[in-house]
Order: C-alpha cells, then sequence, then structure tokens
C-alpha cells in the first residue's frame, strides 16, 4: 500500500499557514479595539463587545464545527472554514459604510466562527502529515507560527488602523471619521485577499488532505466530560486564562498610551502590543525546554503566581513600570494553555475527545472576562483597578497546577489516555 504521508512537505507548509492566520487574524482585534473606541465614541465595556463577539463563536460554534467536520471531512472543512472567514472580513466595509458597530461585531463573530471549525480541522491534521514519530514536532512548529502571527499582526495593524484620521490629534471631524473608517476596510479587505490565496493553494491539494487527515472519532458527545471533576477544573482554568490573556492584549494599546503610564501614541502602544505576544512566543519554547525537567503541575503554579503578582503590583502603580510589567505578562502566559490542557487529560475520567472538546468550548471565557475587565475599568475610572481580574483568574490557575501536583498520575493512567 501507498503511504499517504509521502510528499507531504508542501501540504504540511499550507497547513501551517493556517496556524499563523488564524493568530494574525486573532491578535489584529487588540487593535481593532482603540479604532472602534476612538470612531463610534465607545466606553471601555463597548468597545470590548468585540472581543465578547469573537470569542463567543467558541462557546456557540464549536459543536457544530464538530459535526461539519465528521461530514465534510478536514479537507473540505478547512475550505469552508476559509470561506466564512472571508465572509465575514467582506463583512467590515459594509459595517464601515453604514457606520454601524452592531455590523462589525457580526462580522467579528463570522470570522471567529471560520477560525473555530479551523481549528477543529487543523490541529489533529497538523499532527498527520508526516512521519508518526514527528507528529509532536510538526503540531509545536506550526503552533510557533501561531505565535508568529501574533507578533506580526498588531504591528501591521497598528500602522494600518491606528494612523492618521482620528488618531493625529485636534478636533473630530467628518473627514478625519472617514479615513479611519477607511482604514478599517484597508486592513480587512486584505486579510480576506490573502486567506483567499491561501484557500487556492490548499484547494489544489485537497486530496493529499483528504488522505492524510485522521479519521473522526464517531459517538463523542462532551456530556460525559461533565462528570468528570478534573475535566471540569481544566475547563475553568482554560475559561479564565483565555480570558486573562485576552483582556490584557484587548487594554493594551489604550493602557499603555495613558499619560500616566508610557504616554506614547496609539501607533507606538499597538506596535508595543507585539511585544506582548512576542514574550508568549519566547516562553513557549523556553517553557517547552524547561518541561523536560520540572514537573508540569509546579510550573503551571509558578507561572500563574507570577503572572498574578504582576497584575497586583501593576494596580497599585503608575508610570513606565506598570506598563512593562503588563507586557511582561507574556511571557508567564506561555505555557499556560498546553500545560492546562495536558494535565485535564492526564487525569479526566471521561474520555480524551470529549474532554478536549468541553476544553475548548471553555475558550469562550475570552468573550466574557474582558467584559468583567471593561466594566470594572468604566465603574472605577481605572484601567489599573480593573487588574485585579485578571490577578484573580492567575491565582484560579495556580490553584489547578497545585493541586495537579498534589494528584500524580500514574503509569496505567497514561496508558489510557495514550492514542497508541
Amino acid at each position: 500500500m501507498q503511504d499517504n504521508r509521502t510528499g507531504t512537505g508542501w501540504t504540511f507548509a499550507y497547513v501551517t499557514m493556517l496556524f499563523f492566520i488564524w493568530g494574525a487574524v486573532t491578535a489584529v482585534n487588540d487593535i481593532l479595539i482603540p479604532a472602534v473606541k476612538a470612531i463610534f465614541s465607545l466606553t471601555d465595556t463597548e468597545s470590548f463587545l468585540t472581543q465578547f463577539a469573537f470569542f463567543m463563536a467558541y462557546g456557540i460554534v464549536s459543536l457544530p464545527a464538530a459535526a461539519i467536520m465528521g461530514r465534510l471531512g478536514a479537507a473540505n472543512s478547512i475550505i469552508a472554514a476559509l470561506a466564512t472567514m472571508i465572509l465575514g472580513c467582506l463583512l467590515m466595509p459594509l459595517a464601515t459604510f453604514v457606520r454601524a458597530y452592531p455590523l462589525v461585531l457580526v462580522g467579528l463573530f463570522v470570522i471567529a466562527s471560520g477560525i473555530t471549525l479551523l481549528q477543529v480541522a487543523a490541529n489533529p491534521l497538523s499532527a498527520s502529515l508526516g512521519k508518526p514519530e514527528r507528529s509532536h514536532f510538526r503540531l509545536v512548529l506550526s503552533q510557533a507560527f501561531n505565535s508568529l502571527g501574533t507578533v506580526v499582526a498588531p504591528i501591521l495593524a497598528a500602522q494600518t488602523l491606528l494612523q492618521g484620521g482620528l488618531f493625529d490629534g485636534g478636533p473630530v471631524t467628518e473627514a478625519k471619521i472617514a479615513y479611519s473608517l477607511g482604514r478599517i476596510d484597508i486592513a480587512y479587505i486584505f486579510i480576506a485577499v490573502v486567506i483567499g490565496i491561501l484557500a487556492l493553494f490548499l484547494y489544489r491539494v485537497r486530496h493529499r488532505i483528504t488522505a492524510a487527515a485522521p479519521s473522526v472519532e464517531a459517538g463523542t458527545s462532551i456530556a460525559s466530560a461533565f462528570s468528570s471533576p478534573w475535566a471540569l477544573a481544566g475547563a475553568l482554568s482554560i475559561f479564565v486564562y483565555v480570558g486573562a490573556e485576552v483582556t490584557i492584549g484587548s487594554t493594551m494599546v489604550n493602557f499603555l498610551e495613558q499619560p500616566d503610564v508610557l504616554a506614547v501614541t496609539a501607533v507606538k502602544a499597538g506596535s508595543l502590543v507585539s511585544l506582548y505576544w512576542l514574550g508568549a512566543m519566547i516562553g513557549r519554547f523556553v517553557g517547552s525546554g524547561l518541561l523536560y525537567k520540572l514537573p508540569a503541575g509546579p510550573l503551571l503554579t509558578g507561572a500563574a503566581s507570577v503572572a498574578a503578582l504582576l497584575c497586583l503590583t501593576i494596580s497599585q502603580i503608575t508610570g513606565p513600570a506598570a506598563g512593562i510589567l503588563a507586557i511582561s505578562v507574556g511571557l508567564f502566559n506561555s505555557i499556560m494553555f498546553p500545560v492546562i490542557f495536558s494535565l485535564t487529560i492526564e487525569r479526566s475520567s471521561a474520555s480524551s475527545s470529549a474532554t478536549s472538546g468541553l476544553l475548548c468550548m471553555a475558550i469562550v471565557g475570552g468573550a466574557l472576562v474582558p467584559l468583567i475587565f471593561a466594566q470594572v475599568a468604566d465603574a472605577s475610572g481605572s484601567r489599573f483597578t480593573a487588574f485585579f481580574v485578571p490577578m484573580i483568574c492567575y491565582g484560579i490557575i495556580g490553584l489547578f497546577g497545585w493541586r495537579a501536583a498534589r494528584s500524580p498520575v500514574t503509569q496505567s493512567d497514561l496508558a489510557e489516555v495514550s492514542p497508541h
């Protein structure tokens, strides 16, 4: 029998580009928030509805995405996901034409729905495109490109969305509003074109993708995961982790440009957001090395404790130090998602697929926690005070890591969750 995994180098490269694309598109939200805040004269809470609309897709679309994946297969699901993302991007020029912020939110939800389906299809596919013994390397490499997307996108988006128009200072005029709206059009039309080109390449290799894709497990329901305390604890930790990470990234531009922090322009602050995500990318590689020598539970507790301490310190100080500490949180975010995920899978009494499904749905925390942060900021009149919200989130994660460290996994437990 012919090995379906031969000659898949280019196919893997195209699939890895998917990780880069959805990382980049997600990171653009951090720059979009201050843009729509200025254009539509929004409060912090109203502007953070962008993240609410985006990350709610994970809670709503995860189950339908799994069903679509089972019906269409990996290749067609990826094409459908990219087409959905393009549709969402093209809703943005319509939203700016009618100047309707709710339509911007609809566009973001559509884009995120496509990304949700993309993640369901692309994660297992990346691991399967090549020799089985190198599957972990391929998935880590793909995830590294996802992190690269989160680093590059804020720099480009800041130059596009926060340059000129309303961000030049002075009185608000109709011409400035129109110019800033037009920059949103440019950004999302460009994203749609890039996604379209990638979709064409992937369409050409769809047969290779179909041949290499792992079989989809039938009859899996996340309902069984709700009976596992560890699955529920892991889902809570994923919920607050994604919520905290997104919250800090989302507030970064407006936080750094404050006179009592860095007092920089919106463009400069937007570019500095990349350092937050760069820390996460560097930490991911460093953390991988540390996990060879240190147990995962204590390492997670240590990272979460430092992140919580940074947030506490930010809430109590002002000046450049507060900005530097906010950016530094990204470094300690880096290992949290994969470690929480693996610790939960190892200990959950539910099946790996059911537990994974629940953990993916918990990403909806990126929709809700930022809104809590924004409401605290609006109510208190201080973004410094609002950093208590991510501090509490990291405290919960630290407790999860501490509890996992006190509940070691036996060899029989590992055998049950092993794919082999």
